[in-house]
């Protein structure tokens, strides 16, 4: 069987000559009639005295008489001329059985036409591709010839099975296959889509590897061998014979030609039958190749006499059973009746076969033909494509019993069909069987297809799956997400699957009433919009039921605080949260008060009395350093209004427990460091002279230029003229 078959033509030809194309492309090819099956017609090439008269081209197409006009006169117009173009096209096919993968591609779509674009992006070729049924693949291929073999040859390695050849060629001859800076092997490797493998010189080794499809392998092999042959030059010889007569001489499974190479000791390349040459090469020994020469000859004389014709028509899809796997049906016939069975291509619309042998042989021979077309019976059934899993059943259940009442049926599950393949009987039962699955799932199962925005598919599943596993578990439905076409497939019994949908629409009708708002909240107010307990955020979710609120968690670094939730509801919930904010904002005025430390404890009071009543009193919040702190400073915060407040009542302790006065004297910030010293030494030398001043510098932040001193009333005229 051809692995690929290529067809080619010529686009965008202007023809502006009238010359017969026929006479400048070859000999016009003549049609055959078609034969009918029920009354076979035959024909013998040996036996011409009750043949009907035959004619030939010329009798019937007599030549014009010769152009005896006068000379066409200076003026006339020039003759036309042709005009062609560089660009071609051709169609590759590969088969079903050929075809690497058989996965199902909607033709072109998905991997395979991402592998066809990259090829037609290395290439510069223009590349379509088709897919069929029996997963057969067709590529139409557009751009000037090298590069559509490059295309085919890249086509070929990935979509086609590949396999492997050794080929022994003497190693004298490897330089030649080679070529020139090795362009013969580049060329032959395009032509025939294959990869070879040639051993280097340091190599003891003849083999050359071949690898790629069927054909090209064997196109390769031929190719190589020829040129092999040609090498022999004083012992190699070339015959031409019919391609019809090859499988006479090569014999069912090459036995008719082992048996001549052996008895002459030449070697015989006849070219296999996927390659359209007639011409036969023999090279060995001068004797060798004479001998072999004539044998093969012979053989073509003598089936050329004896041989007769008919064709019939059988349904192409069982030209299969009468080629055989890897052609041993007809090497079967062949060898049986000693008629050669002659198919048409596999990409070919026509079903007509033709048997060639001797005409005794003819009948016996038609008898099997038609015996092996209708030994399997193929049958499709009309099932949609979502039927196929519940014909297959639960782990490939039903496939299983299948095989067990109705064994060595093949079932293949097409686009929207079934197709059953096997001896005829068992078909006609599993038809039955299938029928019945697929008829009772469309009686009671259905299912819907959703379009749905990508953005609430998180919404509609739910937690951890939690709202698609309900209904599926509730209405015993399937639903899928098909995320690359944003749907969402319901598929299950009828009265579940409507339910599922009425269910999901709401839920698609209400998630389209929703809106969703980011709110720029400083990280820092996150845990003072929680409050205590969640005490904060909690009122205001019980405000807006419907909307959710979500903030970031410390570990995430963000500013963002997300809302969701009806239209109306968020927008009001967000005004609400950024009136939190400025609360809580307004709420986090911070004063630092130095208190010498040896009154914090009168701060404090008893059992914290004053503290207590100093922060509940201006609802603020108060901080002292611990116990074992030298730090002096106590930090007050809350509304600024409110901080001052506690700030005047916490000072206002300190003076009436101790003489002390507060003066705060203007200096520009540039001197700052100067006063202060390396390390604050100088400063600390001042406090320590004046008798324990507490000198406090503003923060660089507060854009002051007051130093605040306090110290004992008495200290204070001191300290000014120091």
């Amino acid at each position: 069987m051809q692995a690929a078959v290529m067809e080619e033509s010529n686009v965008e030809t202007v023809e502006q000559t009238t010359t017969n194309n026929k006479q400048e492309h070859g000999q016009l090819e003549q049609p055959s009639s078609p034969t009918s099956v029920a009354t076979p017609t035959s024909t013998n090439s040996g036996n011409t005295s009750n043949a009907t008269p035959t004619f030939s081209y010329d009798d019937l197409f007599p030549a014009l008489p010769a152009n005896t006009a006068a000379p066409i006169s200076s003026n006339a117009a020039p003759p036309c001329v042709r005009v062609t173009t560089t660009q071609k096209t051709q169609v590759l096919h590969v088969t079903g059985e050929e075809r690497k993968t058989t996965e199902s591609d909607k033709f072109g779509e998905g991997e395979s036409k991402r592998i066809c674009q990259q090829i037609s992006k290395d290439t510069g070729a223009q590349i379509e591709i088709a897919g069929g049924k029996n997963q057969s693949l067709t590529f139409l291929i557009k751009g000037k010839q090298s590069e559509i073999l490059d295309a085919r040859r890249r086509i070929l390695m990935h979509f086609s099975t590949q396999a492997s050849k050794l080929v022994s060629i003497p190693k004298e001859h490897h330089r030649v296959i080679l070529g020139k800076r090795g362009d013969r092997l580049r060329e032959l490797e395009r032509v025939t889509a294959t990869r070879i493998n040639i051993p280097s010189q340091t190599e003891e080794s003849d083999n050359i590897t071949i690898s790629g499809t069927k054909e090209g392998i064997e196109k390769a092999e031929q190719e190589i061998r020829q040129l092999s042959a040609e090498q022999y030059k004083k012992c190699s010889d070339r015959t031409s014979v019919p391609k019809v007569y090859h499988p006479f001489i090569v014999g069912p499974n090459n036995e008719n030609l082992t048996k001549l190479m052996e008895e002459t000791g030449a070697k015989i390349n006849v070219p296999p039958q996927s390659v359209q040459k007639d011409e036969i090469v023999i090279s060995g020994e001068k004797d060798a190749v004479a001998n072999a020469k004539a044998k093969v000859e012979a053989i073509y004389k003598e089936m050329e006499k004896k041989c007769s014709t008919v064709s019939v028509e059988v349904a192409k899809s069982q030209h299969r059973y009468v080629i055989g796997p890897k052609g041993s049906t007809l090497a079967d016939i062949l060898r049986i009746t000693g008629v050669s069975v002659e198919m048409p291509p596999t990409d070919s619309p026509l079903e007509t076969i033709t048997l060639r042998g001797p005409q005794v042989a003819l009948g016996n021979a038609l008898t099997v033909v038609y015996q092996k077309a209708n030994s399997v019976k193929s049958v499709e059934i009309e099932a949609p494509n979502w039927t196929h899993k519940y014909v297959i059943g639960r782990k490939g259940a039903n496939m299983r019993q299948l095989e067990e009442e109705c064994p060595n049926v093949n079932v293949f599950c097409l686009d929207d069909k079934i197709k059953l393949e096997g001896d005829p009987e068992r078909v006609d039962q599993a038809t039955i069987y299938i029928n019945d699955i697929v008829r009772n799932y469309l009686d009671h199962y259905t299912y819907v297809v959703m379009t749905v925005n990508p953005s609430y598919y998180k919404h509609i599943i739910g937690k951890a799956g939690a709202n698609v596993n309900r209904l599926k578990d509730e209405l015993k439905v399937n639903i899928n997400i098909e995320e690359d076409q944003n749907n969402i497939r319901i598929e299950g019994p009828k009265d579940g699957v409507q339910q599922a949908q009425l269910e999901l629409q709401e839920k698609i009708d209400k998630l389209e009433n929703e809106k969703s708002k980011d709110v720029i909240i400083d990280r820092r107010l996150h845990r003072s919009i929680i409050g205590t307990k969640g005490e904060k955020i909690r009122e205001l979710k019980d405000r807006y039921r419907q909307v959710t609120i979500t903030i970031p968690s410390p570990q995430e670094n963000t500013d963002i605080v997300k809302l969701r939730g009806p239209k109306e509801d968020v927008d009001k919930c967000h005004k609400d949260l950024l009136k939190l904010v400025k609360e809580i904002q307004e709420s986090s005025h911070i004063i630092e008060v130095p208190i010498f430390k040896q009154f914090h404890k009168f701060v404090i009071g008893k059992g914290g009395a004053n503290i207590k009543k100093i922060r509940d009193e201006t609802q603020t919040k108060i901080d002292l350093p611990a116990e074992g702190d030298t730090n002096e400073v106590i930090v007050i915060t809350g509304k600024k209004e409110n901080v001052l407040e506690a700030k005047e009542r916490i000072q206002k302790i300190q003076n009436e427990l101790s003489d002390i006065v507060s003066e705060e004297v203007q200096i520009a910030p540039k001197f700052y460091n100067s006063i202060i010293g390396t390390g604050g030494k100088l400063i600390s030398a001042i406090m320590e002279e004046c008798g324990g001043v507490s000198i406090k510098f503003p923060t660089s932040d507060s854009k002051s230029d007051k130093v605040c001193f306090r110290c004992k009333a008495y200290i204070r005229p001191f300290l000014l003229i120091y």
